[in-house]
């Protein structure tokens, strides 16, 4: 276990792409047998310890470096591995100890893969020196906080924010001020807005697909095609973007970052306006580790969630691409993410979600909830941020179809927790079970109706999309 890191190195360090100069190859190895040990470090070339608590990001299994998914269990532990402890939730309890929890709302960057494997000590030095060794390290003893941090920065920003990201931790107003699409139409207008999720087909027959579209059209304002959930390929969220259009239905486009490249995002961005579609909901997806054998690469994302939503909104905002490229029809489109607000402190969950809301995210679909009166600590710490009249939030809400199923999302879904009282009524439904489930989704929804700061619902309903009809007429929400 690394000396200054609470976890381990989850795959090998880095090596370069290309051959270095020997001078170079001896630095980096001895950059990597220092650095391993006391961080866990992965060499990737672009360091980001100035702004984690000094716990190296890359010893998370998915390569996370803008903060933890929603997948922390309750003991604190990683669920793609539950033999260590969630990287990020150990880096955001280390900056609350010290008193440097804001600066988790700095955007940091993906990595840049010509820099992989190569030594940081080099470019390290010339920063010093182009500030003056000796004012380097006499700022190191001035009792001057703000002068240490000033000189401190001029060294390590430039190398952990390069000149083609620039990212930090203020919040960025979208440009557009009339609404873009449907859903944002119906949110900006005060209406409590019910969305829904829909599992696409497993083959390329679309008739039942096209068939549910028509069924639940009339009830709700959004529908949001799911990429690739559980790690398994099903038909593209695109494709089903496509069809629901033609069926005159809002499509929400649904973004896993587990398979998705900095490169890929761009194109389908473009691509997907060219069709009409303009509400993109980005997500860091299920890890592989939930999918069936043979498992596919478990070792980073080229981008996460946050860094989505940075490179989406300066395309819509802005006009460019992440190389600098000059886009000519900037696209538009009303920009998402996804919140477990129980999977951290309320504190700490607030700071994951206003960077979020920082970097871009303009709605925010919660993980699902069976607790409304567990919000309102989340909720609170969001409007203590200035970030409730910043965002809407459409709250995650699953009507149970069995007891079966409520155990499964209470022990195997992260980020999910169900009530004892939940688990004991829906054990003692009996042949009621739907029914029960259905009672336990209305319920919900009653107790979120006018709370200050939800704006809607979103029913995730699990391949049973034909009982949207029945929840929407009996909650009143039609």
């Amino acid at each position: 276990m690394p000396v200054f890191s609470p976890a381990r190195r989850w795959q090998p360090a880095f090596y370069p792409f290309k051959k270095e100069s020997l001078g170079k190859r001896v630095l980096a190895a001895t950059e990597r047998l220092v650095k391993g040990p006391l961080f866990g470090c992965r060499m990737c070339g672009n360091c980001l310890l100035q702004s984690t608590a000094m716990i190296c990001p890359m010893e998370c299994p998915k390569g996370l470096r803008n903060g933890p998914c929603g997948g922390v269990t309750p003991e604190g532990k990683c669920y793609i591995d539950n033999t260590r402890k969630c990287v990020w939730r150990c880096i955001y309890s280390k900056a609350e100890k010290r008193g440097t929890s804001e600066k988790l709302l700095e955007v940091l960057p993906p990595v840049d893969w010509d820099r992989a494997g190569t030594e940081l000590w080099t470019e390290v030095m010339k920063k010093i020196i182009s500030q003056g060794t000796f004012k380097f390290i006499g700022s190191r003893f001035s009792p001057y906080r703000e002068k240490r941090k000033e000189i401190w920065d001029n060294v390590f920003r430039p190398i952990r924010q390069p000149d083609w990201w620039q990212g930090d931790g203020e919040y960025h107003k979208p440009l557009n001020v009339a609404p873009v699409s449907e859903l944002e139409r119906a949110l900006h207008s005060g209406r409590f807005v019910v969305t829904a999720e829909m599992a696409p087909p497993q083959s390329c027959d679309t008739e039942k697909l096209l068939s549910l579209i028509d069924q639940i059209k009339p009830y709700v304002t959004a529908i949001n095609f799911t990429d690739a959930s559980a790690a398994r390929p099903k038909m593209s969220s695109i494709a089903c973007c496509n069809l629901a259009l033609d069926k005159e239905a809002e499509p929400v486009l649904q973004i896993s970052a587990r398979d998705t490249t900095r490169v890929r995002l761009q194109s389908d961005i473009i691509g997907i306006n060219a069709m009409g579609v303009r509400n993109v909901l980005c997500i860091s997806g299920d890890s592989n580790r939930v999918s069936q054998s043979p498992l596919g690469n478990m070792n980073i994302l080229d981008v996460d969630s946050i860094q989505m939503l940075w490179i989406l909104r300066r395309m819509r905002d802005e006009g460019i691409y992440l190389d600098g490229r000059i886009i000519k029809e900037k696209p538009c489109f009303f920009l998402g993410a996804g919140s477990s607000p129980f999977a951290l402190k309320p504190e700490l969950q607030a700071i994951r979600d206003q960077k979020k809301i920082n970097a871009g995210a303009q709605f925010i679909q919660t993980n699902i909830i069976f607790d409304p009166g567990r919000l309102d600590r989340w909720l609170e710490e969001l409007d203590k941020r200035a970030m409730i009249d910043k965002v809407y939030i459409l709250v995650g809400v699953a009507p149970l179809k069995s007891y079966k199923s409520a155990l499964y999302l209470h022990n195997k879904i992260p980020g999910v927790y169900l009530p004892d009282s939940i688990l004991k009524r829906m054990g003692k439904a009996g042949d009621g079970e739907k029914e029960e489930g259905i009672a336990i989704a209305l319920e919900t929804i009653s107790a979120l109706k006018g709370t200050r700061g939800i704006n809607g619902i979103h029913l995730m309903t699990m391949s049973w999309e034909s009982v949207i009809p029945q929840i929407v007429k009996s909650s009143g929400l039609i």
